[in-house]
């Protein structure tokens, strides 16, 4: 009987396995900044940042401006829905990752001077008004 309270007390010990198993999950945060690095040198072109309003169907702000060139749209989405961002106008058509609470999506396009609209392509969210206008120079 003693033995066998020794054997589950030694068993016990090999808790230590786990914590090392726990300490492998540490390399989760170097995979996040790794992405974030690799969003945030998307090679030349300018970032504009917007949100998904958390509590309606549009965007904030709904009027954006940029340079001609390569431009990227970086929305946040602070809603509890999933969003997303697409570029459309002048013969560009582009759609960004669905994203859901906390996520970012992004779109980027080599844009000419003229006037683009922004939208969430997520069904039924461009025809409830979540849409927005971008201004290139």
């Amino acid at each position: 009987m003693i033995l066998a309270l020794a054997a589950v007390a030694l068993a016990g010990c090999g808790g230590g396995g786990s914590e090392k198993s726990a300490s492998t999950s540490t390399p989760t945060p170097t995979a996040t900044a790794t992405t974030e690095s690799s969003a945030a040198s998307g090679g030349g072109g300018e970032v504009v940042k917007l949100a998904a309003d958390a509590s309606a169907l549009k965007f904030d702000p709904s009027k954006l401006t940029a340079k001609a060139g390569k431009v990227t749209l970086q929305m946040a989405n602070p809603s509890g829905l999933p969003h997303a961002v697409s570029i459309e106008g002048n013969g560009v058509d582009v759609d960004g990752n669905t994203v859901g609470k906390g996520g970012t999506s992004t779109a980027s396009a080599d844009l000419k001077a003229g006037t683009y609209d922004f939208y969430c392509p997520v069904d039924g969210h461009r025809a409830a008004g979540m849409v927005g206008k971008l201004t290139v120079k």
